[in-house]
């Protein structure tokens, strides 16, 4: 890809080379794709007649801990921009530093909340302290792969959808300077949904719009807020995220037809938000909060033309043909998959046995929130789940004062007493003789992604939680991050039990699948199991919950080896011993996108 003129928005049509260019563009994020299957989803996107790729870039995978960087494996960028580029692709970046993308606290690493005063996307000097850091590190990996040195990113998307958040007007220029003074000289953009879009340009800088249908006249306001530049749909949406608790969404082919036909028709370039979704895999799922927190699942299927799995869709074959102007490359192949037979579980862990697998437990008088924990090199805790345990002398009213973020199973000397969270904040403690344990159980199940709310996104306890209108005071806390060492030193303990005559819940329940031959992808379904995480060969793929709507996890075949595999899943509240597997998803009862109103979306 030679170095003549990159991408340029000086009239009302983008030009590439000095020649007219229309962006077809689509998202495929490199973290959400097990790395064995960059090339078979680049492939297949390249296949339906698109020309560009574009990419969020997560901060918090990248730099989990402060200053300690991970662009490798699996998170190596260079490499996945680079095959891009091999199969003919120019790539848009969209290196945040927020992303939102359904991800994590908008893609933002957790430590940043331990400072107490902490103002996400602003100019608060903490932020831009860890963002100049975060960027220097980052420009310095994607700096050869600009246009202007031979690559082909053409465009850098500044930030994600600011106009909608707008907090502080100095911002998104300073950001403009992180990458321009960084030597970054490829076109800027801003992306923005309708309600953002009228928040103040910034000089050189093109405002591109996200949407899904044509209703609001979204696309005329951009041309009239920037005449004579080239119009884009940065996102438009193929279909939609979903949350536990309620049905699927699906955007059928051909509502989501019509409406890029018409964008194609008016001259203006596109992104399809998501060619192809992926998987939240680990605990990295966000939330949506406007009102009432609800965690996304760990499929990001999103009812894309690719499926999770990387399958063909009608939506796929409706815009092949569309695309289709010009002769298009042949279609891969379909990736196989099996069902593989049932596994029972042969041997389990409790909660309570495990715990001594966890890092020294942190004393404190008063409980501290899951960022502000002395875990893993004093930069806190950043998923899974923590334990909080106290001594009590009555039964009574335990009251969380909605200070429990998520969720929160409560235990009395390891008996099951109840469930906190956002709607129960009280339950009933029975009364005994003396001194018990009180032992609370917290997830982090996903941090809020998108919203005003993203400050107030600590984890674990984050106030008092009283008995009786009195605070729980001296605490042994235990962090359970779940993380592959804690699961090696787990498996590797020779502690598992086998006497099955009862079944300890919260616990470790360990399976092994064999298999013969290559691996295949497969789907796991745990149908008469409660909720939590599933290990396969220590890696983590996410979580389930029986209220669905999803009710599998994804395993793609490079996680599993020929022989023997280890499947440990880590139970909440109710197990079955059967694993099942499964060639097809199951994504629950469906709602149509397109019959929702707008604001319903957000």
């Amino acid at each position: 890809m030679n170095s003549l003129e990159g991408l340029r928005a000086d009239s009302s049509q983008f030009t590439l080379r000095g020649e007219p260019f229309h962006i077809l563009g689509g998202s495929i994020h490199y973290f959400r794709v097990p790395r064995p299957y960059w090339k078979d989803r680049l492939l297949k996107m390249k296949a339906c007649g698109l020309n560009t790729l574009t990419t969020y870039v997560p901060w918090n995978l990248h730099e989990p801990e402060k200053g300690a960087f991970n662009f490798q494996d699996h998170l190596d960028l260079r490499a996945y921009v680079s095959l891009a580029a091999e199969i003919g692709f120019w790539v848009i970046l969209r290196p945040g530093p927020y992303i939102c993308a359904e991800w994590d606290l908008g893609g933002l690493p957790s430590w940043l909340l331990q400072d107490k005063g902490m103002q996400l996307r602003t100019t608060y000097p903490g932020f831009v302290n860890a963002v100049n850091l975060y960027f220097d590190k980052l420009v310095s990996v994607v700096q050869p792969l600009m246009f202007e040195s031979g690559g082909p990113i053409i465009a850098l998307q500044l930030e994600n959808e600011y106009g909608s958040y707008a907090k502080d007007d100095e911002y998104m220029p300073f950001l403009k300077n992180c990458l321009q003074s960084r030597g970054v000289n490829e076109l800027l953009l801003t992306s923005d949904n309708w309600e953002g879009l009228s928040y103040r340009s910034i000089e050189g800088v093109l405002k591109t719009l996200n949407l899904q249908r044509l209703s609001f006249g979204a696309i005329q306001h951009l041309a009239c807020m920037q005449p004579k530049k080239p119009l884009m749909v940065m996102e438009y949406w193929a279909g939609w995220f979903d949350v536990w608790g309620e049905g699927h969404h699906v955007f059928h082919a051909e509502d989501m037809l019509g409406v890029v036909s018409e964008i194609l028709e008016r001259g203006v370039s596109i992104n399809l938000y998501m060619f192809h979704g992926g998987t939240n895999f680990g605990f990295m799922n966000g939330a949506m909060d406007f009102g009432t927190y609800k965690p996304q699942v760990t499929s990001y299927d999103y009812d894309a033309p690719l499926s999770e799995a990387g399958d063909y869709t009608t939506k796929y074959e409706v815009l092949r043909d569309l695309f289709s102007a010009e002769p298009l490359p042949e279609v891969p192949s379909p990736q196989e998959r099996r069902a593989y037979e049932p596994v029972f579980t042969q041997q389990y862990l409790s909660l309570w046995d495990s715990v001594q697998f966890t890092d020294k437990p942190c004393r404190s008088e008063r409980p501290i929130n899951m960022e502000n924990l002395p875990v893993n090199n004093n930069n806190g805790q950043s998923y899974g789940y923590t334990l909080y345990e106290t001594a009590i002398s009555s039964g009574g009213a335990l009251n969380s004062g909605n200070n429990i973020r998520d969720r929160a199973l409560v235990f009395l000397d390891r008996q099951y007493v109840g469930c906190l969270d956002c709607k129960t904040h009280e339950i009933m403690l029975p009364e005994a003789e003396g001194k018990r344990t009180l032992a609370v159980l917290v997830e982090n199940c996903g941090r809020v992604n998108y919203g005003k709310a993203l400050n107030n996104q600590r984890k674990g306890i984050v106030g008092d939680v009283v008995l009786n209108h009195t605070p729980l005071r001296g605490f042994n806390i235990f962090c359970l991050d779940l993380k592959p060492s804690f699961i090696q030193r787990l498996s590797s303990s020779g502690q598992w039990k086998t006497n099955f005559q009862s079944l300890p819940v919260p616990g470790f329940f360990q399976a092994t699948l064999v298999v013969d031959g290559p691996p295949k992808d497969t789907f796991i379904k745990l149908p008469d199991w409660g909720k939590g995480v599933v290990f396969v060969n220590g890696q983590n793929l996410g979580r389930y919950w029986f209220i669905g709507p999803q009710h599998f996890l994804y395993l793609p075949g490079p996680l599993l080896r020929s022989g023997e595999n280890q499947i440990i899943v880590f139970e909440e509240e109710k197990v079955d011993g059967k694993i099942l597997f499964s060639e097809n998803p199951d994504y629950g009862k469906t709602i149509d996108v397109y019959k929702l109103p707008f604001c319903s979306l957000l």
